[in-house]
């Protein structure tokens, strides 16, 4: 079934008013580095970043880029920069589910990936319990915002360009900012930290997730394929 046969989806953000980076950093969002120092053990907030970015979604005959996505809603969380596992997990799993996608079939993950002491780990973990504790290999993960920022209303057109660009051209770019792992990351992932790569890295070209998480608690998270691949 078709909804509609063509869709245009575009992000844009700007940074125009000095007052509300003010009231991030007063609030101890953003990071004193100024980098989101997304996995990294220096993460210690986000740096806020500027985009804008569009991609036309349509039906592709024999091969979908879409294959599933689901939205949730956060919950009871204990902060903004602390979101719930619980929520993320389930997330992560019905949009899975819609995909109707095996997750072994997975070469690439995009993380929301904000650059906190506490939110990546969180995140890490619900990436555990819900795709990498029933796959037998290791799963690539990356973050856009390491490498150009939080672009805030446009972070989740960002990460899913770059999730696209990855699939197409059958590499993961590295992990910026990546230079000593989160030991509480490192806790989570176990032994598939290497699977955060700091050098461009060859992947299976397959399909790939990319998640995304709104300032009013919406979640989401889609699955993507190659055009090309069966």
């Amino acid at each position: 079934l078709v909804e509609c046969a063509v869709g245009l989806v575009v992000g844009v953000t700007l940074m125009l008013a000095p007052s509300v980076g003010t009231s991030f950093a007063v609030a101890g969002m953003t990071s004193s580095r100024g980098c989101s120092h997304t996995f990294d053990a220096r993460a210690d907030g986000y740096a806020r970043g500027e985009a804008c970015g569009g991609i036309a979604l349509r039906p592709i005959e024999g091969a979908l880029g879409l294959l599933g996505s689901a939205v949730r809603q956060d919950g009871r969380s204990a902060s903004l920069t602390a979101p719930n596992g619980q929520a993320q997990q389930g997330l992560l799993t019905a949009a899975l589910h819609d995909a109707s996608s095996s997750i072994d079939a997975l070469a690439l993950n995009e993380a929301h990936g904000t650059g906190t002491a506490l939110g990546d780990p969180i995140e890490a973990g619900s990436l555990v319990g819900a795709v990498l504790s029933a796959r037998g290999e290791a799963l690539t993960v990356g973050g856009v915002k390491a490498n150009i920022g939080h672009a805030e209303p446009a972070a989740g057109m960002t990460g899913l360009l770059k999730l696209v660009l990855g699939l197409r051209a059958g590499e993961a770019a590295p992990n910026a900012q990546l230079r000593s792992l989160n030991p509480h990351v490192g806790g989570s992932l176990r032994g598939v930290a290497g699977a955060l790569p700091v050098q461009l890295a060859a992947i299976t070209i397959g399909s790939g997730g990319v998640s995304s998480f709104g300032y009013s608690g919406t979640i989401a998270h889609a699955v993507l394929r190659h055009a090309g691949c069966e």
